[in-house]
């Protein structure tokens, strides 16, 4: 294994070297109202304005000292081989639930004209329109009552939300089966950038859950809050067995992580991950929706005197006596969305007000939009990067969310 640390990520907070993005692109564009709950989103971002916003973010990201790279380089990169570029492409057409072998082969056949990897990504994100294809022809009873249906291949509008096909935990990685069939196929671009692309594939970079899996997870509701504790949202998302098997794989492998805290959140899209309703700001600082704040119920997972056992136990407290235990902190500060008003903080939970990301202790990037909360956090003393938000945050989706670390400092 190379000695290199091509992923290293320990904690939520610790000063953030390297970040995966995805730029919005044309996928933005085939939205439409009646494709909007097929495809996850409750309204259309207009793309000119939402890519400047993005942009925005890089910017302070890179400003302050991150490297940031790309899904669809990184994607391109990977396939530079003809081979796994073929096989890549036999597996995108495979999933993307076209019904006819003629229809297979022109979508195939389409894909591998473009003149760049790079175009052909971006074409896989974007999907494709049933025009697009000139040969093709309503030859079965399946195209003929799919006739009024527009696309051959749905488009990925999620994808600027990279935090949920994978998620950097320690050295390693979960490549995540998402709970939906429109998500899902997100994560073969990061199965093949860990498989062949130059600068990890001779990392040998651990999988502690792969997209084969039969339960779902999904990377807003895994948190790592030391380098011994790992916190997992049981939500709408993420199912309690692969919490359980991701566990089993870590303790399995011997990192340094100690316990992985299952937190059984409420099964609704406002809650959709852990993330959008608590995330880490400093080391005794966090972000939280009051809704989350009183008794919970948490699962403890540790490893057993088996290396291949666990240890579960169930545990209702507060939330601050919680983190007060696993953190090993005299006191916690939990900083209420909206400061806990009834409206506002229903209208900037809607808007992401938890979802902060952290680039370093105490110094987070939010939306411009969450006036109320932002206050907030600098009465507390948090440094701000304030971006602007108002066609990103259609999505339902923060900074923490647009955002996948590869490379964060170790904490002192």
């Amino acid at each position: 294994m190379s000695n290199k640390k091509v992923l290293q990520v320990y904690s939520e907070i610790g000063k953030l070297k390297k970040v995966l993005l995805h730029r919005p692109g044309k996928e933005i564009e085939n939205l439409t109202p009646d494709l909007m709950d097929r495809l996850l989103f409750d309204d259309i971002p207009y793309l000119e304005v939402a890519r400047q916003e993005h942009d925005a973010f890089a910017d302070i990201l890179r400003n302050n000292g991150v490297e940031v790279v790309y899904l669809e380089d990184l994607a391109a990169e990977a396939i530079a081989d003809n081979d796994i570029k073929e096989q890549f492409v036999n597996e995108f057409v495979k999933e993307a639930s076209i019904q006819s072998q003629k229809k297979r082969e022109l979508v195939k056949e389409y894909l591998l004209s473009f003149s760049t990897n790079r175009e052909m990504i971006d074409k896989m994100m974007e999907g494709i329109r049933k025009e697009e294809i000139k040969d093709y022809r309503r030859t079965s009873l399946a195209d003929m009552i799919e006739s009024d249906y527009p696309f051959i291949v749905d488009p990925m509008p999620n994808l600027y939300f990279t935090r949920d096909p994978f998620a950097t935990i320690g050295a390693g990685v979960s490549l995540n089966h998402m709970r939906t069939v429109t998500r899902n196929r997100e994560t073969l671009f990061a199965k093949y950038i860990f498989n062949y692309h130059p600068e990890y594939k001779e990392a040998n970079v651990p999988l502690w859950y792969d997209r084969t899996e039969d339960t779902s997870i999904e990377g807003g509701d895994e948190l790592i809050l030391s380098e011994k504790v790992i916190a997992i949202g049981v939500s709408e998302r993420t199912d309690a067995a692969s919490v359980e098997k991701l566990a089993k794989r870590i303790f399995e492998n011997n990192e340094k992580f100690e316990v992985v805290l299952a937190f059984d959140i409420p099964k609704k899209r406002a809650f959709m991950h852990l993330d959008t309703v608590f995330t880490m700001v400093d080391y005794d600082k966090f972000t939280i929706h009051p809704e989350i704040e009183g008794p919970l119920t948490v699962y403890s997972i540790r490893k057993g005197e088996n290396p291949k056992d666990i240890v579960i136990e169930k545990e209702t407290m507060e939330l601050s006596d919680i983190l007060k235990k696993y953190l090993e902190l005299d006191n916690v500060t939990l900083i209420r969305c909206g400061g806990g008003n009834l409206i506002d903080a229903g209208r900037e939970q809607w808007n992401d007000g938890s979802n902060t990301l952290a680039i370093a202790p105490g110094e987070v990037v939010v939306y411009s939009r969450n006036h109320v909360t932002n206050k907030l956090l600098e009465e507390h003393g948090i440094k701000l990067h304030i971006m602007p938000s108002s066609e990103l945050s259609r999505g339902r989706g923060g900074p923490r969310c647009m955002s996948m670390p590869l490379v964060r400092e170790n904490l002192k």
